[in-house]
């Protein structure tokens, strides 16, 4: 018999997300001649939050008809992911994973909501996990999450095959494995820590990404007071900066690409940045666009434009050629966007880009973020995409160790000067690894280990200066006043 592994989606934003690791995961694991299943959270009314909600009554998404468009699911979880258990009885439960879905939407803190998805849940299938958190620091996790069995840092599509094979052919739950990547801890308490697995440089070894696991209502999406069926893609992975706050930084400390140049860019860089070719691209994009009918291609890339720009220049002709009709939204930053870059973006049919502002001082930028981003080419972008028809979002982060009242007024007052058409404000999150997390226990902002982070919903700040209730205070209020007069 084929062996059996329900992928857990744990997702809490009641907004339907494409994960690209599920699909990645599925497609891998299915090419082995393994069975997949899903379980989606997303749509339980007794465990999701209404982010489209929130973030319209803040301002930060334009009204729609979403909640129209989509159903919330009034059964309790618990009792439908037991049934899927007891029905499916999968051999293993897989959840939470890198891919180039790294930034927001749930991503990081996925590792534990899954773990506390599973801990009233009766089964005998072996429960492994993976992610960012996994990457940072296995044996912490493992302490803080103790149902799960195994562990899996950096990319997993490839190890949790392996690691399925070796299994089956052990039948022993708490074998000794020697699977690169892979963490456990011993019945004797003894923590093992897997050696670091090779990276996918090659992107096209993975299967054409399989989204049919997928309910219909997941891929419909708010989108400029529109509402689009649409789809999360990654055409790369990895990203060349290496900012102090990003969780980027967790994957290149781990692949050993930790060396980083005076303006903030890893070394070999090359070798890091990994894409699909641009014919394995055309091709998915062919298929979701034309039998999914998906209209809004919401690309996760780190930064889109540090992609291979041969393979971006072939996947235009390739586009162009066939005349495939879709609307893309990317990010990338603003040192990329010029006359020819945006002519680029065109082509492929990107008809709205966000980039970090993350805030205002430029000092502050450099000195304590290690992100050099020039404030007269941030304007400059903002103004070029908006002369060229794209529309603009700003990203912001409030609530940063070391920053202060003053600093997030003046970021309002320089979201002002870009006009940007939608704006966005974060609040900082202490990914476990970076430098910021670090900085931030140092000054007594976080604790070692933070749980429920999230960006959208909450801070978990002990900042008295800029306390929980101000920063609150700013992320309701902060785009009604980038708008005010």
């Amino acid at each position: 018999m084929k062996p059996k592994v329900l992928l857990i989606n744990p997702n809490k934003w009641g907004r339907g997300i494409t994960h690209i690791w599920i699909a990645s995961h599925s497609a891998y694991l299915k090419s082995k001649n393994i069975d997949v299943r899903l379980f989606d959270s997303t749509f339980y009314e007794n465990w999701t939050n209404n982010e489209t909600l929130f973030n319209t009554f803040n301002t930060q998404y334009k009204p729609s008809e979403y909640d129209k468009v989509i159903r919330f699911n009034k059964n309790d979880i618990y009792t439908d992911l037991q049934k899927c258990c007891d029905e499916y009885k999968p051999d293993y439960i897989f959840w939470s994973a890198l891919s180039s879905h790294i930034h927001g939407e749930g991503e990081y803190v996925n590792i534990q909501y899954g773990s506390d998805l599973i801990k009233k849940i009766s089964t005998s299938a072996i429960k492994i996990a993976g992610g960012l958190q996994a990457t940072a620091d296995p044996k912490l996790v493992l302490s803080n999450l103790k149902n799960i069995d195994y562990l899996i840092s950096g990319e997993s599509e490839i190890v949790l095959y392996e690691l399925i094979k070796a299994h089956q052919k052990n039948q022993n739950r708490n074998l000794e494995i020697s699977v690169d990547g892979v963490n456990y801890i011993e019945p004797s308490g003894k923590f093992v820590k897997g050696k670091t697995q090779k990276i996918i440089s090659d992107m096209d070894i993975i299967p054409h990404y399989d989204y049919s696991l997928f309910d219909e209502q997941v891929f419909m999406r708010p989108y400029n007071g529109k509402v689009l069926k649409a789809i999360d893609y990654e055409l790369s992975r990895g990203c060349m900066f290496s900012c102090q706050y990003c969780v980027e930084t967790i994957i290149q400390d781990y692949y050993g690409f930790d060396e980083v140049n005076s303006r903030g860019s890893i070394l070999n860089s090359k070798s890091y940045l990994r894409n699909k070719s641009a014919r394995r691209i055309f091709e998915e994009l062919d298929y979701l666009v034309k039998e999914l009918k998906i209209e809004l291609i919401r690309s996760q890339d780190t930064n889109f434009l540090t992609i291979n720009k041969k393979v971006l220049n072939e996947l235009a002709i390739l586009v162009k050629n066939e005349g495939l009709k879709y609307e893309m939204y990317i990010e990338t930053r603003p040192e990329g966007i010029n006359a020819k870059t945006i002519e680029l973006l065109k082509d492929l049919n990107v008809g709205g880009v966000g980039m970090g502002v993350e805030l205002s001082a430029q000092s502050f930028r450099e000195d304590k973020l290690r992100r050099f981003a020039d404030t007269n080419k941030i304007i400059d972008a903002f103004d070029m995409l908006k002369e060229n028809g794209i529309k603009r979002t700003a990203y912001n982060i409030i609530g940063l160790p070391d920053q202060d009242e003053e600093s997030i007024l003046d970021t309002i007052n320089f979201n002002k000067r870009l006009n940007p058409d939608n704006v966005t404000v974060a609040y900082y999150s202490p990914y476990l690894g970076t430098e910021r997390q670090v900085r931030g226990k140092e000054v007594g902002d976080f604790g070692e280990y933070e749980f429920d982070v999230d960006s959208t919903f909450r801070s978990k700040t002990k900042n008295q200066k800029l306390s929980e209730n101000l920063l609150n205070y700013y992320k309701e209020n902060f785009v009604k006043l980038v708008k005010s007069p």
